[in-house]
């Protein structure tokens, strides 16, 4: 249960604004490093669909910014860094600490009913490591040889043989530091969820974004330190000729195994993927509650079943490796093991419908968002059940099917989730509200334009065409396919230029915007009970005591309105 854990506060510009211990400031500080990255691996993800439907002319642009020694055109060597750049990007330095790193930071404490976190200190040193593997990553891109072994470095690809150069070394090193970075808030989270809750405070009364979150954490603490290994071995065989996933070495009994390295990055990366997407889950859970003016349905069985996925993410890796020449007797358990992680998945789905259910909607921009979260998660995990098949996979494993599968389930999830996540807590964070005409004119083109992209890659991934190609217009066989190609560039165009707009509404709104109420969309939980933004120590006076559960709407014992907060009796 909570103590009153305080710390002193700030003195200068300096302590309150860089070096800060408050979890409500290094939230916003992983916030803004998060949509940063974010706007340039969109902008990698621009250029590289530019290549593929106009091959070697330049992109317009951002191309001769990129890329000026060839005019601002691509070339084999620019792609394949653009491919595996973008990839990281998105994953580890803009989704990371958006969802994880600002949401986690700024909500944990407040929605527990704490003062701060657990460990101040290592939290502002979680942050401060962030910049220095951005730092690193950016050297893998501007080094002569820089980083192009795809996002998955696999060897030997990535091996010093094949890329000597110190840009992919600059990109392990990168994603190691930002590893430890998680780790360390992963420590922070679990503890302060643990230990720091305030009185009354059950788990099951915890928000389920808190319980996204906290989950989230405990995959971090078990699985980032297993990428890291991994990484840190790939290090010394390309600085110090060690032999872990070399294939060929002077004397063949010390040889490597480039498959090794396989098994330990996917045994990290399929939970990476559940990292990533259950606090969405969480947040969309919660958002959907409050806008439909109901209890979210099936409140403890969506908590059990993230604790049930949590669990079997760590025993799916293998239908990553499905045509890498597995035994069958293994392909078949991990077949199953992948088809039986979709039955607490689809849990979430059905309670996300049954909360909406003949709810009291308010389409307000959030809900908007959650609603497209449902819509392409639905898409996503469908295909991932013809994924699931091995002898479905051995057909569409390396083309842009599983490139479309994947945004769907995890990326786009993650995009829609995390404006969602930005427009609901945007006036509890600076105190301001966002425009909400610019909010629902920025849903309606960037939801349009993610389905005309994606829907259509999977088309052209049912034909065949191979990712990772930087030319299909090469391939007779592929000619056909180009018109298609160059509808999805036209998407992403179009899904890059409506970001202009949130762009404009984000920081329009953090300085001119309409000053934000306490407690503006009529929500249940901690957070709204205290000023916006919130003091430095969260809580004026005593710590809150919690008498009910996160989602009490439609309560008869309301008074005159349609939802009890957390701190008053539900009867």
């Amino acid at each position: 249960m909570s103590e009153e854990h305080m710390h002193e506060g700030p003195k200068s510009f300096i302590t309150k604004y860089i070096f800060s211990l408050d979890h409500k400031v290094i939230g916003r500080q992983f916030l803004f490093y998060g949509l940063s990255f974010l706007l340039l691996g969109g902008i990698m993800a621009y250029l590289i669909r530019w290549q593929l439907a106009f091959p070697w002319t330049p992109a317009p642009v951002f191309g001769k910014l990129f890329f000026p020694s060839s005019g601002g055109a691509a070339t084999p060597e620019i792609y394949t860094t653009l491919i595996t750049l973008h990839g990281t990007i998105m994953i580890f330095f803009a989704i990371t600490p958006l969802v994880i790193g600002a949401f986690g930071n700024f909500l944990i404490p407040l929605q527990v009913g704490a003062r701060d976190m657990a460990f101040p200190v290592l939290n502002m040193l979680s942050f401060w490591l962030m910049p220095i593997a951005g730092a690193f990553l950016l050297v893998a891109f501007f080094t002569e040889q820089s980083a192009a072994a795809g996002w998955t470095g696999y060897p030997p690809l990535s091996s010093a043989t094949y890329n000597p150069g110190a840009g992919e070394s600059c990109w392990a090193l990168a994603v190691v530091l930002l590893g430890t970075s998680s780790i360390m808030g992963g420590i922070n989270y679990v503890t302060t969820v643990l230990n720091l809750r305030a009185k009354g405070m059950g788990m099951f009364k915890l928000p389920l974004t808190i319980w996204g979150l906290f989950l989230t954490a405990i995959l971090n603490l078990a699985f980032v330190p297993v990428i890291a290994v991994g990484l840190i071995m790939l290090l010394l065989d390309r600085t110090f000729t060690t032999h872990f996933f070399t294939g060929v070495a002077i004397n063949t009994a010390q040889a490597g195994q480039p498959l090794l390295y396989q098994h330990i990055f996917w045994a990290f990366g399929h939970p990476e993927v559940y990292i990533l997407i259950l606090p969405v889950w969480g947040m969309v859970s919660d958002l959907l509650s409050t806008f439909s003016r109901k209890p979210a349905f099936g409140y403890k069985l969506t908590a059990l079943s993230m604790c049930l996925i949590t669990l079997l993410s760590a025993v799916v890796w293998g239908h990553h490796m499905f045509i890498s020449g597995m035994s069958p007797a293994m392909g078949k358990t991990f077949q199953s093991l992948t088809m039986l992680i979709s039955i607490p998945s689809s849990v979430f789905f059905f309670n996300w419908l049954a909360t909406l259910w003949r709810g009291n909607l308010r389409f307000t921009t959030p809900m908007l968002y959650c609603m497209g979260v449902i819509f392409v998660f639905a898409i996503g995990g469908l295909t991932g059940i013809l994924l699931a098949s091995r002898t479905m996979d051995i057909y569409l494993h390396g083309t842009y099917f599983v490139v479309a599968h994947f945004h769907y389930t995890m990326a786009m999830s993650v995009f829609l989730g995390s404006f969602a996540a930005v427009y609901f807590w945007f006036p509890k964070i600076f105190g301001r509200m966002m425009d909400e005409t610019l909010g629902k004119i920025h849903f309606w083109i960037t939801f349009i334009a993610v389905n005309v992209v994606f829907l259509v890659m999977f088309r052209v991934g049912l034909a065949g065409l191979m990712r990772r190609v930087a030319d299909p217009s090469a391939y007779e066989v592929f000619k056909p396919l180009q018109p298609l190609n160059q509808i999805i560039t036209y998407g992403v165009m179009v899904l890059g230029t409506a970001q202009l707009i949130f762009i404009f509404n984000f920081f329009y709104s953090m300085f001119k915007g309409k000053k934000a109420s306490e407690n503006p969309w009529e929500a249940t939980t901690l957070e709204w009970i205290v000023p916006s933004p919130p003091p430095h120590e969260n809580f004026e006076g005593p710590l809150p005591v919690v008498q009910c559960g996160p989602h009490e709407y439609g309560n008869p014992l309301s008074a005159g309105k349609d939802f009890i907060m957390q701190t008053e009796k539900a009867g």
